[in-house]
């Protein structure tokens, strides 16, 4: 989990400074196209079918529609705000999947995980700054990718086991190059090729994405969940290093301390449900 996240850190880095210098929605199609291609030949290298029968079932529609939304507002949240907010407001998904498994999933949650959950919420606010003087419409992307990737995770449930990582890889990437086809169209993108250098960046971001996913996928697998899953939060901490040294990035208190508190609530809503089980 750990090598999760730190690699998916470094998708964000590498995304982010790829888009900078090429419309990120171009830069979306590249970057999902050459992570799903290293999914397809896993599967072929399997002997498997590259996509899954199951790939049209209503709960993979659902699964996919979630990971569109999360993928593009997420790219757009990436490309337009420092990263270290958008890392930040990111923390906060495991709370929305513990808020939709109880709407949802008929889930029932203790008054204390319920504190938690709002507590966390406050500390999204505190990035936000939702006040006329210092909001920033653009921050909204982050918590709308962050919905999006929330509701994926609740789908996910409803995914067959016999659904291997190669083929839940090329169907989230598949997704992630549709996306990124979206944000062109929409943001009137003209197309141009990309230069060397941006090109090499959005093939790191894909193979550090292929990594990210394997890793996270083992990890969901493998590992007991409830002690697996509090290390997805290290992601920030990687986070907030990449965006200084790379991004020259200097999070103020107010994004620092929202972070701490979204990561100290969701830490103790996760113990919370584990003690419990």
């Amino acid at each position: 989990m750990v090598l999760a996240m730190a690699a998916f850190a470094v998708e964000d880095v590498l995304y982010k400074s790829a888009s900078q210098a090429y419309p990120p929605g171009q830069a979306l199609i590249i970057f999902g196209g050459l992570g799903g291609l290293v999914f397809v030949l896993m599967s072929r290298l399997r002997g498997e079918p590259i996509w899954h029968a199951a790939v049209l079932t209503k709960p993979l529609l659902i699964r996919s529609g979630f990971e569109l939304g999360g993928r593009l507002f997420y790219a757009l949240a990436l490309a337009m705000t420092p990263l270290a907010s958008t890392s930040s407001i990111l923390q906060a998904t495991p709370l929305v999947v513990a808020l939709g498994a109880v709407l949802f999933l008929g889930e029932t949650v203790g008054w204390r995980r319920w504190i938690a959950m709002g507590i966390g919420f406050v500390g999204v606010l505190l990035i936000l700054r939702p006040t006329p003087a210092s909001f920033e419409v653009t921050s909204l992307f982050a918590v709308l990718g962050m919905i999006g990737f929330a509701g994926r995770d609740l789908a996910t449930r409803a995914s067959p086991p016999s659904m291997s990582m190669p083929q839940l890889g090329t169907l989230g990437f598949a997704v992630l190059t549709l996306a990124g086809a979206i944000l062109a169209v929409v943001g009137g993108e003209q197309i141009a090729p990309p230069a060397a250098s941006v090109l090499l960046r959005l093939s790191g971001a894909s193979l550090f994405g292929v990594l990210a996913y394997a890793a996270l996928t083992h990890a969901m697998r493998m590992g007991e969940i409830g002690f697996v899953a509090p290390f997805r939060y290290i992601r920030l901490v990687f986070a907030l290093i990449l965006a200084v040294l790379v991004f020259g990035e200097r999070p103020d208190q107010l994004t620092l301390t929202g972070g701490a508190v979204i990561v100290g609530s969701g830490l103790y809503s996760l113990l919370r449900q584990r003690k419990a089980g």
